[in-house]
């Protein structure tokens, strides 16, 4: 089955037929800009032993590691919080294997790896705030030009918890100066998923020597005139686990998300 967001169709997915699509391998996109209005989230699942350590790590880290729930217990895959029959096992379209902090292989199923010590957490992500900003008429070069939003380490440290430390993985989304300005004042309603940008202008200031090379997504165009702006993002834990090198992990495959049933419009601080 081909699903393009352009296609009013597909853009009308309901986050619930989405997953199911998913589930039956019928859908291995990015999930950018599907299931209009709904929260996605960025995934880790770790053993109970490590666990602990990753929720406080979350709760140091709100920006880039913004936590809207996990399973109640250990070797839960139901997630019915979140949403309609969600399976955490194969309502992704992509997941990411780590053994000892390396990257082995990405599946679109993990339900032969699951085992009854796991533990998910799911993160926000700033597809959400991505609606309130193409709502107010911003244009997000991701989406028009349908690629995978552009994603880059930084030199940010993220404040350490127990095992786990690293620096701040940022998106980005190019804009004129008086949009960015707008976006600000958006996102700062949207703490839950990872609120207002981190820095715009130089990405120099922030580690970043060549903005036309991410580290994970597709370059965008930046036109004459637009500045860059950056969001902490939720593929920071992949970097922060390359680094502290838990035993067993899975994650999303960047720019795969978990999409919920939860309304952006619930997230909102007014």
């Amino acid at each position: 089955m081909s699903i393009n967001i352009n296609d009013p169709a597909s853009a009308q997915l309901s986050a619930y037929e989405l997953r199911q699509l998913i589930r039956h391998d019928k859908f291995k996109e990015n999930t950018s800009g599907f299931a209009q209005g709904c929260v996605q989230g960025n995934i880790v699942i770790l053993p109970k032993d490590w666990a602990n350590d990753f929720l406080q790590f979350c709760q140091f880290n709100p920006k880039p590691c913004p936590l809207i729930g996990m399973s109640e217990n250990a070797g839960d895959y139901l997630l019915p919080d979140l949403g309609k029959d969600i399976d955490i096992r194969s309502d992704v379209p992509g997941y990411r294997l780590f053994v000892d902090g390396t990257f082995k292989q990405e599946f679109t199923d993990i339900k032969e790896l699951w085992r009854d010590d796991l533990v998910t957490f799911v993160l926000g992500c700033s597809f959400s705030f991505e609606d309130a900003l193409i709502a107010d008429g911003l244009e997000i070069r991701n989406i028009s030009e349908n690629k995978n939003v552009p994603m880059y380490r930084t030199n940010i440290p993220c404040k350490t918890a127990g095992r786990f430390s690293g620096e701040t993985v940022v998106s980005m989304r190019p804009m004129l100066a008086k949009d960015a300005i707008r976006a600000i004042q958006i996102c700062s309603r949207f703490p839950s998923v990872h609120g207002a940008p981190i820095h715009f202008g130089q990405p120099e200031l922030i580690g970043i020597n060549d903005i036309n090379k991410p580290d994970y997504g597709d370059s965008v165009t930046i036109k004459e005139n637009e500045v860059p702006v950056f969001w902490a993002c939720g593929v920071t834990p992949q970097l922060v686990l390359e680094q502290t090198k838990p035993p067993f992990c899975i994650t999303h495959s960047p720019g795969k998300m978990l999409v919920t049933d939860i309304a952006n419009s619930t997230l909102a601080v007014l």
